[in-house]
Order: C-alpha cells, then sequence, then structure tokens
C-alpha cells in the first residue's frame, strides 16, 4: 500500500505545484499588461507601478480573465481597442509563462 500512497502523494504534489505555478503565471501575466496599460495612459512611477497592482486585483474578482478586460476596456477607452487589449494580454500570458518557468 505504501507505493500507491506515494503515487497519490506525488500526483497531489504536482498538481498543487502546477496550479500554483499557473497562479503565478496568471498574475505576472496581468502585472505586465498592467504596465502596459499604465504607460499607454501616460502614467509612470508609482502612478504606473499602482494601476499594475490594480489590474492584478481585478483579476481576483471571478474565474477567467474577462474581469480584467472589462476593467481595461474602460479605463482605456479611447486609448486602445479591445482587439489591441486582447492581443496584447495573448502576448503576455506567454512572456509570462516562460518567465515563472525560468524562475523555477
Amino acid at each position: 500500500m505504501t507505493t500507491f500512497n506515494d503515487r497519490e502523494n506525488a500526483f497531489e504534489s504536482k498538481y498543487a505545484h502546477d496550479a500554483d505555478m499557473q497562479f503565478k503565471a496568471n498574475a505576472r501575466c496581468n502585472k505586465l499588461l498592467g504596465y502596459w496599460a499604465a504607460e499607454k495612459l501616460g502614467k509612470t512611477g508609482d502612478e504606473a507601478e499602482s494601476y499594475a497592482k490594480s489590474v492584478v486585483i481585478a483579476d481576483l474578482e471571478e474565474a477567467g480573465h474577462e474581469d480584467v478586460m472589462r476593467k481595461l476596456v474602460a479605463d482605456m477607452d479611447g486609448v486602445a481597442a479591445e482587439d489591441e487589449i486582447r492581443s496584447e494580454m495573448a502576448k503576455f500570458r506567454s512572456e509570462a509563462k516562460a518567465q515563472i518557468f525560468d524562475e523555477a
């Protein structure tokens, strides 16, 4: 029975690790997206940092990325179209995953 328990523990550990890595990658993606949006909105320094954090926090409202999209589309009305924001999000998602896995 020990082998079965060892395998079960290994699968649980892998699942927890993968979930943690995905959470970190999503947060990193949102932070990068927040910095991009802050730059487009003319924010710099502490104001840009604060805005990027607000984008990360916006993702905690509901599952998925639509809460972030709603925030950015509303904030960037007239500055960037929804298609451009989605394109940047996809780019930053790939970049964030690469950064997180390189750090691990």
